[in-house]
């Protein structure tokens, strides 16, 4: 697809996208690939060169860097909090909570069925493991893996 704007969506060159894909108002670089039964949300942005697998769940206030790969079933979390209603039984709306961002840098790679809370940052080059849930801020260039999510070890860089 080229540049694209449709319902709020915009589109880099040569982006690959296969079915049963809800995506709105958010951003997705070229070059990259969002695999079946992904949902990403609105202010959600993708950079280049990406790989996002099958039935992924990427939330408002995610960005991702560029030449990310991100496996399947992953899942972001955009409220520390989540509740239902208000104090007066009342649905809660946008306005009553507000998104914590998280931040996924350029070349990190996230296993399949890992959770990322909200409010972290994975840095350049790291590797989060398969089945993971990642609480805290991952530093550049390691492994983390586990429940929650603890440095293994150095990340191998494969040119």
């Amino acid at each position: 697809m080229d540049n694209k704007n449709i319902n709020n969506v915009v589109l880099g060159e040569n982006v690959k996208i296969f079915d049963f894909v809800n995506l709105y108002g958010c951003s997705i670089g070229d070059n990259s690939k969002i695999g079946t039964f992904v949902e990403i949300q609105k202010n959600a942005f993708i950079g280049k060169n990406c790989k996002i697998s099958t039935h992924t769940f990427i939330c408002e206030g995610v960005t991702i860097e560029d030449n990310v790969f991100i496996g399947h079933n992953v899942t972001f979390i955009n409220d520390k909090y989540p509740r239902s209603t208000n104090p007066d039984g009342s649905l809660q709306t946008e306005d009553n909570w507000k998104v914590v961002e998280t931040l996924i840098k350029k070349g990190a790679s996230i296993g399949s069925s890992a959770t990322i809370l909200c409010g972290v940052t994975i840095g350049e080059n790291a590797i989060v493991g398969a089945g993971s849930v990642v609480t805290k801020d991952v530093p550049p260039n390691t492994i983390v893996a586990g429940v929650p999510a603890k440095v293994k070890k150095q990340a191998e860089l494969v040119v």
